[in-house]
């Protein structure tokens, strides 16, 4: 009878295996964070996927992956190239484990997972990644250029013509170019990336870019084109950060592969060499900084188009390579992504016009416009008028320095040629900007719709989003995600105007906004690529990355370079994901043993400190010991990760010890005072958790104190801001943070709001004459109403959100919030809204998730059911799986 029990229960389990599940569905099949991408490099992508399902306690049991290389076989879920298997669990992440991936090889996968009841999903839509060229010996193109010349100006076009014999079935371009490019086949632009390939440190990587080009190819002949720009490799335009002597720079150059698959199965390649034809275009000059010089007169109509006499053209030369290091390009593209009609438009005169976008933003302006032939027009762009209502450049001009007076900051110059109706738009530049100054050498006419501002940014997509009953609040967080789109080219940079510099500092304290507003892990992986190029033999890292060699001596201190720890922890935390960690894990030790080997008995004496801050100076010792803590910290947690018990100890008892030497040098016991008792001081030492647990109390209540004595102002530089609202909140006094936080008098964020900011500036200040107007290194607010009011917070010990800890704050003053994060699992909603003396709070948590919650109340409600109740107002911690649940909190 046993025997019988056991082998029924045995088929009632497979019976269940078998069972469609109809409730559970699978979407946002992504291959290394992208959908269905080209190019790849890496022989172990990474694949995620999400799943719907709406039942209280959904669960992912388990899951199998199918991997093809044709449509069909994984349709019928065979995987001819990888079958995981089922695999037990709720991952929605994992790496290929197949057979070798092939070059210029296309390959479908799906995904079928088993729901919480062990009933199997319906295999979900079919998603691809095509593979790149893997390996340098792969290319066949020869690195071809126009001149030698670095301080030739124009910018070339190149050309070539080519005849396909047979049926096309799929073809590919392989674009590998030192400085910016356009593409186009047969007169029409390919694809709609701007200012590709992402800056790089050129004699240690290059960037190339695939591309489908199979429907702008024609049956018998094609012409192909391409226009190069300088970018940041033939940097003309002179610059304190000395990028004009870079030790790459050259005159642009490129290398491309077209791959011809024809319905036949047969191959060809279409290559550069010498034999590529080249001419000056109506690009007269372009630079990053600067702007492009577009001379119509020059435009060669047809240049890329089948028939075109390419007489008068030169032959190309051969070129060396920038460096034997051509990688693939696998992150989200910078695109145009938004247009702005002005919201004003004043005639100064026949020839002067200045134009309001209403916004600030990155990116470039396009003009539509008649005019006599030779009418030249400048359009300067700046963040600010004059107090006579002229363009004033005065606060992003200070580090610009110009070959001459034809080469003026953030000035686009144009000259017609009189053939009707001429769109003006630059091709290699971008520039920050709120107001354009257009100024021609004779009378044109302008309206309102002859002008567009173009928005300009790395596109990644949008994850998170806040709603709040304060409209100011709303403001801040719309002006603090601006500024870090504005701020996101490839690689985070500090200012989209006076500077674009990759400067590190900034990107570490915003790095929690930009995860919980936007996926951009694959910009992240790509710069700590260049983290890995710049790093210095001896662990050192420069200021700003990438960098010309600049850096190296000022400003790269731990407070700083941390983001070499930082940044892969948090893509960690936010994602789920080891393999940031795994790849920076040499550079993160190699960087920690830097530190320790120059520490004074573990304190550390190199960095730049609480930089800008209002009043109070935090001694630089005082931050960067901190971030050397931290940065031990992580390395030790990241050892213990990655198996490494041996390095998790040692960096362990190295974290202990720099600890305890800060405690000794800064802490009075007594008091609970740091060194001074400034905001910074105290709310860092809270934050990065450096206060023995012991005085945490009183060390809080200090900070509380400081606060409360300056009237509720912040007196804090960048390093304080990243550290101050999430110290108080953490600690019992989010009331205040929020007070705080919602202040519209000088120092606070929505004193910029209310002097018509819509973006963050660089200092509190921003009267001071050099003020940048578009800087995200006070953003870290944005994140702060995620986890505070909304209260969504990771749990470390369950990265990628599959386990949070709920404890959103309603605070005094605040009626409504709401928060929306689209986490790995899933959409993660937390939102409250006060009624009378009540507060109805509604969360949703999505499959594979659980949290604990935790809520203050008398009383506390959920489905007419009293959860707890209480004389005086408690904290109430619940566990709650998947599903969607509302309390009445009294």
């Amino acid at each position: 009878m046993k025997k019988l029990f056991l082998l029924l229960v045995l088929l009632n389990c497979l019976a269940a295996c078998q069972q469609i599940s109809t409730d559970c569905t699978i979407y946002d099949l992504k291959c290394e964070y992208l959908a269905n991408p080209l190019g790849l490099d890496t022989q172990s992508p990474r694949f995620t996927w999400k799943i719907a399902d709406e039942r209280h306690g959904a669960k992912q049991s388990a899951y199998r992956i199918i991997v093809s290389d044709n449509k069909e076989s994984t349709k019928s879920g065979k995987g001819t190239i990888w079958d995981s298997g089922k695999v037990k669990g709720g991952e929605v992440l994992t790496f290929f484990k197949g057979n070798n991936l092939q070059p210029f090889t296309k390959y479908f996968w799906a995904v079928q997972v088993w729901d919480k009841d062990g009933k199997r999903s319906p295999l979900s839509a079919i998603a691809t990644f095509e593979m790149g060229m893997m390996k340098p010996e792969n290319w066949r193109a020869a690195w071809i250029s126009d001149t030698r010349n670095i301080d030739y100006k124009p910018a070339h076009y190149f050309r070539k013509e080519f005849t396909t014999p047979k049926k096309i079935k799929a073809a590919r371009a392989y674009v590998a170019v030192a400085g910016l490019y356009e593409l186009s086949i047969n007169g029409s632009k390919v694809g709609n990336h701007q200012l590709d390939p992402a800056f790089t440190r050129y004699d240690r990587q290059v960037k190339y870019i695939t591309h489908d080009i199979t429907d702008y190819l024609q049956a018998g002949s094609n012409a192909i084109g391409i226009l190069l720009g300088n970018g940041w490799y033939n940097h003309q335009p002179k610059t304190v950060w000395y990028f004009d002597e870079a030790p790459w720079r050259a005159r642009p150059r490129f290398c491309m592969d077209i791959r011809l698959t024809y319905e036949d199965g047969s191959i060809d390649y279409i290559s550069t060499d010498r034999t590529w034809r080249n001419q000056p275009s109506e690009v007269r000059y372009n630079g990053i900084y600067t702007g492009d010089h577009i001379d119509n007169n020059f435009k060669i109509k047809g240049w890329d188009e089948v028939g075109f006499d390419e007489s008068g053209w030169k032959k190309s030369i051969p070129v060396a390579a920038p460096t034997s290091n051509i990688t693939a390009q696998v992150l989200h593209p910078i695109r145009h992504v938004d247009t702005l009609v002005p919201s004003s438009l004043k005639k100064i005169n026949n020839t002067k016009y200045i134009v309001d976008l209403g916004k600030n933003i990155a990116g470039v302006s396009q003009i539509t416009v008649q005019g006599k032939q030779g009418t030249t027009i400048k359009l300067r762009h700046a963040e600010r008028l004059d107090d006579k209502g002229n363009i004033d450049m005065s606060n992003i001009d200070v580090f610009h320095r110009p070959l001459d007076d034809s080469d003026p900051l953030q000035t686009d110059i144009y000259t017609l040629s009189g053939d009707g109706e001429e769109v003006l738009l630059p091709k290699f530049s971008y520039k920050g900007f709120r107001y354009i100054e257009i100024e021609s050498s004779r009378p044109i006419a302008l309206t309102k719709k002859n002008i567009m501002g173009i928005v300009m940014n790395s596109d990644v997509p949008p994850v998170g989003k806040i709603h709040s009953s304060d409209t100011l609040i709303n403001k801040i967080w719309r002006a603090a995600n601006s500024s870090y789109l504005a701020n996101l080219y490839g690689y985070p940079t500090d200012c989209p105007q006076r500077e674009k510099n990759g400067w590190t500092g900034d990107a570490h304290i915003a790095i929690e906004t930009a995860l919980f507003n936007y996926d951009g892990i694959t910009i992240y992986e790509k710069w700590l690529a260049d983290h890995r190029d710049e790093q210095q033999p001896n662990g050192v890292l420069p200021a700003i990355i990438p960098t010309s060699g600049w850096g190296y001596h000022w400003a790269n201190g731990p407070d700083w370079t941390s983001t070499i720890a930082i940044i892969p922890w948090n893509l960690y935390l936010y994602y789920g994901d080891t393999r940031p960690l795994e790849e920076n894990y040499k550079n993160i030790k190699r960087y920690v043993n830097y530190l320790a080997s120059i520490s004074d008995d573990y304190i550390m004496n190199w960095g730049l400190g609480d930089w800008v801050p209002v009043t109070s100076k935090t001694p630089m010792p005082y931050t960067s010991t901190i971030y050397f803590y931290v940065d031990a910290t992580i390395l030790s947690k990241t050892a213990y990760l990655l198996g490494n018990t041996e390095d998790g100890d040692t960096y362990g008892q190295l974290a202990d010890s720099i600890k305890a030497a800060f405690n000794t040098k800064y802490l009075n016991a007594e008091t609970g005072v740091y060194n001074n008792g400034y905001q910074t001081e105290l709310s860092t030492a809270l934050y990065w958790g450096l206060v023995p647990e012991d005085l945490t109390e009183k060390v809080a209540k200090n900070l509380l104190d400081s606060v409360v004595a300056n009237e509720g102002f912040v007196d804090v530089g960048l390093l304080g801001s990243k550290a101050i609202l999430n110290a108080l909140s953490d600690h019992g006094y989010a009331d205040i943070a929020y007070q705080v936080a919602s202040k519209t008098d000088y120092p606070s964020w929505g004193w910029w709001i209310k002097n018509g900011f819509t973006t963050l500036s660089e200092r509190w200040d921003f009267s001071q004459g050099n003020t940048s107007y578009n800087h995200i290194m006070f953003g870290e607010i944005s994140a702060w109403y995620f986890k505070t009011l909304g209260g969504i917070n990771i749990v470390e010990s369950s990265p990628g959100f599959k386990k949070i800890r709920l404890s959103p704050k309603f605070v005094k003053g605040l009626d409504e919030f709401e928060a929306v994060y689209q986490s790995q699992q899933g959409e993660i909603a937390s939102s409250w809204k006060k009624e009378g003396d009540k507060v109805i709070y509604s969360v949703i948590i999505p499959p594979n998730t659980s949290a604990m919650l935790h809520l203050e109340g008398k009383k506390i409600m959920q489905g007419g059911k009293v959860m707890r109740q209480s004389d005086e107002r408690e904290n109430f911690e619940l566990f709650i799986n998947a599903g969607t649940y509302t309390f009445v909190i009294e």
